[in-house]
């Protein structure tokens, strides 16, 4: 169900009491709804349904009437007789109706998930102290709290493959495997890319890839990340870290405009993997495998972690002071930027060009969408320039107007923001006839030219907001600290905005700069960065709705389906 989705309302009885559900979900989201759980494994809310695991059990009954006069049956203490079916229903597979009840704890379904769990663990490696999924394993949860807590197999266990490569970025140990066939059904029904499948019968059944075929679609992860168990592992991670020493951060994908939510996992400044956070708006509970592996630019071995002045390293104050002087006397200066700034940044860069105006260039990255979540703008924040008014165009990879102004003269300083010009398709010649104040996070062809270079920090080391493709403003949160002896971008640009105001400066916050936002641009108005909620706050897009890119949600899926 889509968050904000209007839907019609029913009562239904859970263990007795009286709940209000949206019609026509079924009972595992019911009992959610409610405050109670249902065990499952192979229910998804975004797969179809299969039934394939039994463990979410219940007992289902509906309140009896007469059937000549419709009048409810009543039994000795005036209350409406419930007519319970016989055996249990899977809870994945039943919808609710009004007025049904339900029934998550009783002798009945007490003994049916004991059964259910004893039959999962007969042939399951008692490895759970170095599996990768120990802390985060459902099968472990679930065989402590409905389990019966002793096995009565006494026959040797089937063996099954162990450290199986089903494709470059997930391994399989098959013993494990529970045959949720969650696997299956994402590669099946979100990427159709129909490659997993079961081979063999009974107690031998198989986990594997289709002959001549590999998991390895951009998306292979996101199986890793629904596995109940141990089965599925992302070898990048594997080994690694165990889960409960991880700190997770709620942040935002850059790969592209699509804005995908993610959690950042940390642990004493290093981060050692990210995963999908659930919105349904933008990404539902998925993400790219690509996307994952961002994190790596932090320790990348170009990162610039040291202020500079003509290639040689100074203090931060001396590197601040010598960039103001340039854009404080230049004689014309041009602001070169693109859509991985925050909109903070751009905020305070607009600051900066209305006090000393110039020629602002934004450069365009983009490149074929997958239809899924990666889009045709392969930055995460365009959207946010276009709204505090830095540009007014969708940019382009065109760079002659530029170029131009750089031949000529017209121009004498350039400020540029995490760009490489060079990349772009200016050449050294011209670049060497301006000076250059390079703000940004890793070395490149551009940062050689520059006169003054300021490191700045990646999205994992700060906080702010980016609008996605659908105008939605997203909240990121810092999950490790920036390298020693660097200052957080906002702090940069409020110095130099300060300079060419000939202001006294002091240190932001996102939330000062927001508390500006929100009384000065119309995008923004009543907006504030405490209460921008976790899923994203949409602002005003209709005056883009003209501009190409502004695509719109690319995954949505009827979790109440049923497969053949």
């Amino acid at each position: 169900m889509v968050s904000g989705q209007k839907t019609d309302l029913i009562s239904i009885y859970i263990d007795g009491r009286e709940a209000q559900v949206p019609a026509g979900i079924n009972l595992i989201e019911a009992a959610a709804i409610a405050g109670k759980e249902i065990p499952h494994y192979c229910y998804h809310p975004k797969l179809s349904v299969v039934g394939n695991c039994r463990m979410c059990l219940v007992e289902m009954g509906m309140p009896m009437k007469d059937r000549q006069t419709g009048q409810p049956i009543l039994d000795e203490n005036g209350q409406n007789k419930i007519q319970w079916i016989p055996k249990p229903v899977i809870g994945c597979g039943s919808n609710v109706v009004p007025g049904v009840h339900i029934k998550t704890h009783s002798p009945l379904i007490e003994d049916c998930r004991n059964g259910v769990m004893e039959f999962l663990l007969i042939n399951h490696p008692l490895d759970c102290p170095i599996c990768d999924q120990a802390g985060e394993c459902h099968l472990q949860e679930f065989a402590t709290e409905y389990g019966r807590g002793y096995s009565r197999f006494v026959e040797q266990k089937v063996v099954k493959p162990k450290r199986t490569r089903l494709g470059k970025r997930v391994m399989l140990d098959d013993e494990r495997c529970i045959l949720c066939s969650r696997c299956i059904r994402f590669c099946q029904e979100v990427v159709k890319d129909d490659v997993l499948g079961f081979v063999d019968r009974g107690s031998y059944s198989t986990l594997t890839c289709f002959p001549g075929k590999q998991l390895e679609n951009n998306y292979s992860l996101n199986t890793v990340d629904i596995c109940p168990v141990g089965a599925l592992t992302n070898i990048d991670f594997r080994f690694k870290m165990r889960v409960w020493f991880l700190k997770e951060s709620k942040s935002i994908c850059t790969e592209s405009s699509v804005g995908t939510n993610t959690l950042v996992a940390s642990r004493e400044g290093k981060v050692y993997r990210i995963t999908p956070r659930r919105n349904d708006q933008v990404n539902d509970t998925w993400m790219s495998d690509s996307g994952r592996e961002l994190y790596k630019q932090i320790e990348s071995p170009n990162r610039l972690k040291d202020f500079r002045i003509n290639g040689d390293k100074v203090p931060v104050q001396s590197a601040l002071e010598t960039a103001s002087q340039l854009l404080r006397e230049a004689g014309s200066v041009a602001y070169v930027g693109n859509g991985h700034c925050s909109v903070e940044e751009q905020f305070l860069l607009k600051e900066i060009t209305d006090f000393q105006p110039g020629f602002v260039h934004w450069v365009a990255h983009t490149a074929e969408g997958d239809g899924l979540l990666i889009s045709t703008d392969r930055t995460p924040n365009v959207r946010g320039a276009l709204a505090v008014g830095l540009i007014h165009t969708l940019p382009t990879k065109d760079c002659s107007a530029l170029a131009a102004k750089i031949d000529t003269g017209d121009i004498q300083t350039l400020l540029v923001y995490n760009e490489d010009l060079i990349q772009a398709g200016l050449t050294k010649e011209q670049l060497s006839k301006v000076h250059i104040i390079y703000l940004g996070t890793h070395d490149n062809e551009t940062v050689q030219q520059a006169k003054v270079v300021l490191p700045g920090l990646t999205v994992f080391e700060k906080s702010g907001t980016f609008i996605n493709q659908q105008f939605l403003v997203q909240k990121f949160q810092q999950a490790v600290p920036g390298p020693a002896g660097l200052v957080p971008d906002i702090n940069i640009l409020s110095y130099l905005l300060a300079q060419v105001k000939h202001d006294s400066f002091a240190p932001p916050s996102v939330e000062t700069i927001w508390e500006h936002l929100s009384s000065e641009l119309t995008y923004f108005k009543g907006m504030h960065f405490g209460s921008i909620p976790e899923t994203g706050q949409f602002i005003e897009g209709k005056a883009f709705a003209h501009l190409p890119f502004c695509e719109g949600k690319t995954l949505h899926y009827n979790p109440g389906k049923t497969s053949n």
